[in-house]
């Protein structure tokens, strides 16, 4: 029987799941339900039930699994509030459920970047910086091909970086205020495009919008919208200045913008490149800026990159 390796991204919603062989190529994929009741008691041992019934293609060597909270060198999640978890060890869980040869677990948005460094935007590459535009903002550092965790898991947290010093700003989720996430997420830039609208007498195709979103945003400005213009552009300012703040530290081979915000294309990516080159300290100003390849599968080949090394 050939043996396989099993890519794990656990979302708040939905688990999903890839087979690959030993030179990563994905064979199939699924998705389960992510059942969070009872403090997400049956996650874990809902993936491994469904391994053991949808797996058919060999004998399992390894699986590496991403969960949305701060995770250890040695797998332990601290404290994942979206899953319903406290303090969890993943791969001592997993093999109360199952017998592997190894299991391990990191950061899903850590996951991510893995994934993109290995068979992605960053393929070739070693040192890699990814930032992941959704609802919030998370990240991931590759350095040497392996992910930065962090002593206390949070390394790579990049949503959370300080980047605008305002007490009049509401309390990021974190409880702190000026958080990039605040105003480079999909939720950031509907705000800020709200403020603008409120702050000025701009004509703009969203003063019609009863409500809209981020996408209607970034099409907006596509066609020229001045107001659309003015919260992408700002978006794009605070990104630079992050990427510069991480350039600085660890001086990457190449950024990644992922998550739904980077669907905006080309727009995103200009505009965001040319903030970081004005930004960054000069030895670093020609680091590649580029948008992930991978969507919704770059978590599935991050964690079985990890248990494939």
């Amino acid at each position: 029987m050939e043996k396989c390796y099993i890519g794990v991204d656990v979302g708040g919603t939905t688990v999903k799941i890839g087979c690959f062989d030993s030179k990563a190529v994905l064979l199939y994929k699924y998705e389960i339900p992510t059942r969070t009741e009872e403090n997400g008691k049956y996650i874990l041992e809902d993936i491994v039930l469904s391994l053991k019934k949808e797996h058919c293609f060999g004998d399992i060597m390894g699986i590496g699994i991403g969960v949305p909270g701060p995770v250890t060198d040695d797998g332990t999640v601290l404290n994942c509030i979206n899953l319903g978890w406290g303090i969890v060890n993943v791969p001592c869980e997993v093999k109360k459920y199952i017998d592997v040869p190894v299991v391990k677990a990191g950061n899903d948005a850590n996951m991510a970047a893995l994934g993109e460094m290995f068979m992605g935007a960053g393929a070739g590459s070693s040192d890699v910086a990814m930032l992941t535009l959704g609802t919030g903002v998370g990240g991931g550092i590759v350095r040497d091909g392996r992910i930065v965790n962090g002593i206390h898991g949070a390394a790579g947290e990049i949503g959370h970086m300080p980047v605008v010093y305002d007490d009049n700003m509401p309390l990021c989720n974190c409880g702190k205020r000026g958080c990039l996430e605040q105003v480079a997420s999909a939720t950031g830039i509907v705000r800020t495009a709200k403020e603008i609208l409120n702050q000025t007498k701009d004509s703009s195709v969203l003063r019609d919008m009863e409500c809209f979103t981020a996408k209607d945003v970034f099409d907006a400005a596509k066609e020229k919208d001045v107001l659309a213009l003015k919260a992408v552009d700002k978006l794009a300012f605070y990104l630079g200045v992050a990427m510069a703040n991480i350039a600085c530290v660890m001086d990457p081979e190449v950024f990644i913008i992922g998550g739904g915000v980077s669907a905006a294309g080309d727009i995103l990516l200009e505009k965001v490149s040319e903030e970081y080159r004005k930004k960054a300290f000069n030895p670093s100003k020609g680091t590649a800026v580029r948008l992930a390849t991978l969507g919704n599968d770059a978590g599935i080949y991050g964690a079985v990159k990890l248990v494939l090394d």
